[in-house]
């Protein structure tokens, strides 16, 4: 008779035991979907030097299953790799999967395709739950083979996330925790809340050891958690993310391991959200909405002890310390910095107007109304809208619901803006008459936490020309490649170690690259390229000063926004994506190009604010 796997964490009189002998999780969130594969060991290697013994990382249904029914487990996608480079490494792995992860991540992980189709997320609803089961039936026994049960690393797994701060379904988290026992999850089901009883009321299901989430909430979990349960703080929030239009946020070495040492001095297990937080690349970031849209920068850095781009801080040294005691052995030894590229500037050359680019691609669906971007099939970034238009002297345009912002052009000239949560209505040329009206419809990022989690992008209620609607539409999904130019620029590249000493200008000794002629006009907004030869690629952050509003592609890679409300001033370009020699940057910008590219040799992610989550 074959003996049934048993797991390799339990819990037993309030403490976890590691194959029954007594253990600490000490633990740090680390997302491989926000890391560029081929620096996932060195992430890794980091994590296990700060001392930690776990690594847990979400998995993002909507990154892996983009389409419906296309799932994708190749290159920057193989979670599989991912956790058994953390295995042989020597750390375990704490598993967060779908359907639902928040992280400040697009759609908090929900394919929207799928919110597109439901309003009921994160319920028991017959349509959301197919969906899952599909997904789940792909996913969970990928996972189940990596357990430890199975010689893999994989000790515990996450049902659900927060659900006690979203909904109240109890049968929903059943059928979830059902779903992975069935598909052969055999080690520790845990959940997730807040410091508060309602919370952890509705967040928690029988068969799952209850785990909390805090800043500094150390004495409201021990008097929450289930005596017999151990204690665990499954994010303990270590810095924070940002959004646009707000300061960077900090949080204190000193603040951060004060809670961690009152954590594990009360007995408890730790894992710290984030240990390196990475990067949104292309438009992966999320969302809050907090009466006004707030959309979050591309950085992730979380002022976490791991930086962006690898790079150890003070935070770093004191969880070591703290960590150490916890071990048999010494630490793996300190890595070293991460290699950055030097100071360099080129030109950027525009090559086309943002209505060029829109124009560029074909014409799509027609309609009556206008369609949402779910019914257009488009993940995230722009949308053209196009109609045919008559107007009265003195009529106004109007977009009641805007999701989120929309350049709007009448033949072609540029009228202005409008936004979500801002002006929502402008004045058509006084003396009247007709023309094609162009929206160019801007995703600024779909919300990841609270009620507007599913929300739909796009125009959602119609566009009026003064008390009536406008009919007939044609749309045009604008793609997230890089976008074609019909004549590249033929500049000389500027080369990499270059520091600019006048605008449109780069040197080191006597090497140069000009930009174009002085009488070249350039757009307000449109597509613009820059060219760096670089010799020995390296990490870079990349500038764009005076830019407003742009995307930007590295050797036709999405990196992610920029926008001059900041506070975010540079976006990390990992090494992996540079080549040695000739390098091209695209940028998109649907307000101001600016006229230069900056290779910078520190980040800049703005003016900071200490900020300590509750």
């Amino acid at each position: 008779m074959t003996e049934s796997p048993r797991a390799a964490l339990t819990y037993e009189d309030g403490a976890l035991r590691r194959h029954g002998r007594p253990f600490r999780m000490l633990s740090g969130a680390v997302h491989y979907f926000r890391i560029h594969p081929d620096q996932w060991e060195d992430r890794l290697r980091r994590l296990a030097a700060m001392g930690a013994n776990t690594v847990d990382t979400y998995i993002p249904w909507n990154f892996h299953e983009r389409v419906e029914g296309e799932r994708d487990f190749g290159g920057w996608r193989d979670a599989e790799r991912f956790i058994r480079l953390a295995g042989e490494i020597g750390l375990d792995v704490f598993v967060r999967p779908s359907p639902y992860i928040c992280a400040e991540w697009s759609n908090g992980g929900i394919p929207f395709w799928l919110s597109g189709r439901t309003r009921s997320l994160r319920t028991s609803d017959t349509v959301f739950l197919a969906a899952v089961d599909a997904w789940y039936d792909e996913l969970i026994p990928r996972l189940a083979a990596l357990q430890a049960a199975h010689g893999g690393p994989i000790t515990a797994v996450q049902i659900e996330n927060e659900y006690g701060s979203f909904g109240s379904d109890h049968d929903y988290l059943v059928h979830l925790r059902d779903g992975l026992r069935a598909r052969g999850i055999v080690e520790l089901l845990t959940t997730a809340d807040g410091t508060t009883a309602d919370m952890v009321r509705n967040g928690s299901v029988e068969g799952a050891m209850g785990s909390f989430t805090f800043g500094t909430g150390v004495a409201e979990a021990q008097r929450l958690h289930v005596p017999e349960q151990a204690l665990l703080c499954a994010e303990l929030w270590g810095g924070w993310f940002d959004h646009w239009g707000e300061h960077h946020h900090v949080r204190s070495a000193a603040s951060m391991i004060g809670t961690v040492e009152e954590l594990l001095a009360a007995g408890g297990s730790v894992s710290l959200y984030m240990a390196h937080g990475g990067t949104n690349f292309g438009l992966w970031a999320g969302a809050n909405h907090d009466g006004v849209l707030q959309p979050t920068v591309t950085s992730y850095d979380s002022d976490a002890p791991i930086g962006e781009d690898g790079s150890l801080n003070d935070k770093f040294h004191a969880l070591r310390a703290a960590f150490a005691p916890f071990h048999d052995g010494d630490l793996p030894p300190v890595p070293e910095a991460p290699r950055r590229q030097a100071a360099a500037s080129a030109p950027l050359a525009p090559v086309a107007s943002l209505l060029d680019v829109a124009r560029a691609v074909p014409a799509g669906a027609t309609a009556s109304m206008p369609l949402t971007f779910e019914e257009l099939g488009a993940e995230d970034g722009l949308v053209a809208y196009e109609a045919e238009i008559t107007y009265a002297p003195g009529a106004a345009l109007t977009v009641d619901v805007l999701h989120d912002r929309a350049v709007v052009f009448l033949d072609g000239a540029r009228l202005g803006v409008l936004e979500r949560d801002g002006v929502r209505s402008l004045e058509l040329p006084a003396t009247g008459g007709s023309g094609l009206l162009t929206l160019v419809v801007e995703s600024q990022g779909r919300v990841n936490y609270g009620p507007h989690t599913g929300e739909g992008k796009g125009i959602l209620a119609g566009v009026r020309i003064g008390r009536r609607f406008a009919h007939g539409w044609t749309h045009r999904v604008i793609p997230q490649d890089a976008p074609e130019a019909p004549d590249a620029p033929g500049a000389p590249a500027a080369p990499a170690g270059a520091a600019s000493d006048s605008a449109g200008t780069a040197t080191d000794g006597g090497a140069a690259a000009t930009a174009a002629p002085d009488d070249a006009a350039t757009p307000a907004d449109g597509l613009a390229v820059a060219v760096f030869d670089v010799a020995d690629p390296a990490d870079a952050w990349l500038a764009f000063p005076s830019g407003a509003n742009g995307l930007v592609w590295l050797n036709g890679f999405l990196l992610g926004r920029y926008r001059a409300v900041g506070p975010q001033v540079t976006l990390y370009a990992p090494a992996p994506l540079w080549r040695a020699g000739r390098n091209e940057i695209r940028v998109l910008d649907t307000d101001a190009l600016g006229s230069t590219v900056e290779i910078r040799e520190e980040p800049d992610f703005g003016p900071v604010e200490e900020f300590i989550g509750a």
